[in-house]
């Protein structure tokens, strides 16, 4: 296993910039000149973008971004101790010790535990003191090779070894509990896996220690899984998941108190959290893991309203439905980049009765077509069953995505489409979870979730879709298609301008996925002879990548206008926007909410009328400017684009500078002393 770290990777009190992205560059540039990755602007990329999620600053003047990139070829490390610190958005300032952790997107387990232990060294202040002290790039190398190598364990050690080993493995925590202290377990995730999950557990072991509370710590990150003894589980007082990602096994802690907070306060606060935790533990109102196994992933409290039941529902099916129609989708505008529009008069025969061996008439060309378009029509197929069997899965969680896809699958065969998708996998969803609930003989419960539960919620579900629901929905359906077929002119215009007024509304949020599913809901009727959908489809893809878009270029515009974190996040949000990633205006939007929203929407309004006034067609449901080949008219694709682009910069600026809020009046209020 080659070094984690070389001279040549460390930089030592230099200046490499005033902002996070010039020293996050100058680290990835060290890393493809050491010949460990193939190319800076891919890592650079790809380093930003996990930045834009989550700022990488740490208490203690650190600073760890990270990330997994095709161009790297094995785990790096690259260090740079500046010489002026630079602020990466943790809340004691800025960084002077700034970590680039970048792995393989494959790495393998030996080298994903050697990064994660480096990532919980950093909260020892003895080894950053080192590495501040250290007079050579030589000395950084070792002290890094010294914590991260492999420390031998005596054979015949036994429970004792595995005990103590635990801080360093999956499992952190302070011990056997001692009678009367507090007890409580927790889970910490990262998107990646590599840093916070741990920095994360090892900072809440270190404040519960500092209290005297027993913690036991799951992480839940790339270099694996050790799961916390049910034991330890079922003795624990409170939860506490400390997570950017859906826990595994989250059913394992039914009942408990439960706090939940993002990954990195477990770094930056993890005393508030412990003291969360015991005060959740004393409530008997406090927010609880669902009581009911099977349903483990579907509530975490039990006064959430239907209509937050509802749209999470949804959500969950509308994005667990994206990949296949996304797939689907570009597969289908490569095949007809590849064979033409007459290809899905063909495909069928083609590869049925052709193989690279016995091309058809056409060539190579025509056989490749044919193949991708045909993949690409399967992979659609899955739509309505994948959006059923997922709005099912949110609801009665594993019970629930057999009979969610059954249902979806009957409402495809009905004609009932995205409509029917819906209510059967809600139909099916809700039987699931109603027989889950019921309280069966021991020898009855190992057959529910796997046969039974199933084989009831088919039944029922799919039956009253074929028996009553399945038809009125169909008519629907079909009317709906008609009006949208029969647009033209101004009507096709206003649609345009609601399905970007729409994508803007709440970048990403419920009103974002229901004009996006819309859209995509409908690729699946397109045709040369009907292109209203794949109109629609262009216009929801233009409109959504205006908000990102518009916020890099008004902070390109105005620079004093937006903070040092924003004009960061301008920085990738170009990025973000071109990929169609509407959620990269998100960080500006929570900022200044009533003054980014109203901009944004002003421009994606203006960007979807001008799509659909210009006949412009989108074959592709997501990628943005990266699946030019499937957008016809792309040059006005990009020229609505930029307008709206234009128009939302603008007018955020505009609206920055000139409707400021009055400052409020104070008022004295009495404090008790």
């Amino acid at each position: 296993m080659s070094a984690l770290i070389t001279p040549e990777l460390v930089a030592l009190d230099t200046h490499l910039g005033s902002e996070p992205k010039d020293v996050i560059r100058r680290l990835a540039e060290l890393v493809v000149e050491s010949g460990r990755a193939t190319e800076i602007e891919a890592l650079y990329a790809d380093a930003l973008a996990r930045e834009a999620k989550t700022a990488t600053g740490i208490p203690g003047g650190l600073a760890i971004p990270h990330c997994r990139s095709s161009a790297v070829l094995e785990p790096t490390l690259a260090l740079a101790r500046l010489s002026t610190p630079v602020d990466f958005g943790s809340k004691d300032g800025p960084a002077d010790l700034v970590f680039l952790i970048a792995a393989p997107e494959g790495a393998d387990q030996e080298h994903l535990k050697i990064l994660a232990k480096l990532a919980r060294s950093l909260m020892k202040k003895d080894f950053t003191t080192a590495l501040r002290d250290a007079s050579t790039a030589q000395q950084i190398v070792e002290l890094v090779g010294n914590v991260v190598a492999p420390v031998p364990v005596a054979a015949g050690a036994g429970a004792g070894a595995h005990t103590a080993s635990a801080a360093e493995n999956s499992n952190a925590g302070t011990g056997p509990a001692q009678i009367g202290v507090k007890r409580l377990v927790a889970v910490t995730a990262c998107p990646t896996g590599i840093a916070h999950t741990y920095m994360a557990a090892d900072s809440l072991v270190a404040a519960a220690k500092a209290v005297g509370v027993d913690l036991q710590v799951e992480t839940q990150g790339s270099a694996g899984v050790t799961p916390l003894d049910p034991a330890v589980i079922a003795a624990a007082d409170a939860v506490i998941f400390a997570v950017d990602v859906d826990v595994r096994g989250r059913e394992r802690f039914a009942g408990k108190p439960v706090i939940n907070a993002p990954v990195k306060r477990g770094i930056d606060e993890p005393g508030r959290l412990i003291e969360e935790a015991l005060a959740a533990a004393l409530n008997p109102n406090a927010r609880r893991v669902s009581d009911t196994v099977d349903l483990g992933g579907a509530s975490e409290e039990r006064s959430e309203h239907l209509g937050q039941k509802l749209k999470r529902a949804l959500l969950t099916g509308v994005s667990y439905m994206i990949p296949f129609v996304a797939g689907g989708g570009l597969l289908i505008a490569l095949g007809f980049l590849l064979g033409g529009y007459e290809i899905t008069e063909v495909a069928d025969d083609v590869v049925l009765n052709n193989s690279l061996f016995n091309l058809p008439d056409g060539g190579m060309l025509i056989y490749l077509g044919a193949v991708f378009f045909k993949i690409g029509a399967l992979s659609m197929g899955f739509l309505v069953p994948a959006l059923a069997g997922y709005i099912a899965f949110a609801i009665a969680d594993r019970p629930g995505i057999a009979p969610g896809f059954v249902a979806g699958a009957v409402a495809g065969f009905m004609g009932a489409g995205f409509l029917g998708g819906i209510v059967g996998g809600l139909l099916a969803g809700v039987v699931a979870a109603s027989f889950a609930k019921l309280n069966v003989p021991r020898w009855l419960r190992s057959l529910m979730p796997v046969v039974i539960i199933p084989l009831i919620a088919s039944i029922v579900a799919s039956g009253l879709m074929f028996v009553i629901l399945g038809g009125p929905i169909a008519l629907l359906t079909v009317g709906l298609g008609d009006w949208l077929n029969g647009m033209t002119g101004a009507s096709a215009v206003i649609l345009g301008v609601i399905l970007g007024l729409m994508m803007a509304f709440d970048l990403g949020g419920p009103v974002n996925k229901v004009a996006y599913a819309f859209a995509v809901a409908g690729l699946g009727a397109a045709s040369l002879a009907n292109q209203a959908p794949w109109q629609i489809m262009a216009a929801v893809m233009a409109a959504g990548m205006v908000p990102p878009l518009a916020m890099a270029l008004a902070t390109s515009i105005d620079k004093k206008l937006f903070s040092l974190s924003e004009r960061e996040n301008g920085k990738a949000a170009w990025l973000l926007g071109a990929s169609f990633i509407s959620e990269g205006a998100i960080p500006f939007a929570a900022a200044d909410v009533f003054r980014v929203i109203p901009a944004a929407m002003l421009g994606a309004a203006v960007t979807g009328g001008l799509s659909m006034a210009w006949n412009i067609t989108s074959k592709a449901p997501h990628g943005g400017m990266f699946v030019f080949f499937a957008i016809d008219n792309f040059l006005l694709f990009v020229l609505a684009i930029a307008i709206g682009t234009v128009v939302s910069a603008f007018a955020v600026v505009g609206l920055k500078r000139y409707a400021v809020r009055k400052p409020a009046v104070s008022e004295a209020i009495p404090v008790n002393a």
